[in-house]
């Protein structure tokens, strides 16, 4: 688990709920605090997908809803003349960029070990923190995939060209 202050708030909400540089990422769960309190669940209900007028194979391939598809409810919530008072998003990265992760780090664990790679990102109406943490579906001694999460988030910001100092 790693801590990361957002250096320049304006800017990463921009690259956030403007662009599609978090479109690798699932959305778990939103609370965005303005004249009231928005609480999404991401989950994804199947049996809206299903039934008498729909088709199975249009259903979603994730449990979650994909960041892509709720950026711009997000954006509608947050946007405005006002500084929210502030928010949590809790964001899980795709099942095959986490593959890809541990392919490349050579880890002994596999994508069946690990239930997501998490970034909490919260901001309390000041600064903007995020924090990643790995769940597992066992306990696992191997530590591996936590550090090859951290460093990949670490690395995504700086490409995204997203300033943060280490907490």
């Amino acid at each position: 688990m790693k801590a990361y202050q957002i250096k320049d708030v304006k800017n990463f909400m921009g690259r956030l709920l403007g662009t599609d540089a978090f479109d690798s990422f699932l959305l778990a769960e939103a609370s965005i605090t303005t004249y009231n309190t928005f609480v999404i669940d991401g989950h994804i209900e199947k049996d809206f997908f299903t039934g008498d007028i729909n088709d199975d194979s249009i259903l979603p391939p994730y449990p979650f809803s994909e960041w892509k598809d709720m950026r711009s409810i997000c954006f509608d919530l947050i946007k405005g003349k006002r500084t929210p008072v502030g928010f949590k998003l809790i964001l899980h990265l795709k099942p095959e960029i986490i593959q890809q992760i541990l392919t490349a780090g050579n880890a002994s664990v596999s994508l069946s070990d690990i239930k997501a790679f998490v970034l909490n990102i919260k901001y309390d109406g000041s600064m903007l923190t995020c924090i990643t943490a790995t769940a597992f579906y066992t306990f696992l001694p191997d530590k591996t995939p936590d550090k090859l999460w951290d460093d990949f988030l670490t690395h995504f910001l700086s490409e995204k060209e997203l300033s943060f100092e280490n907490v």
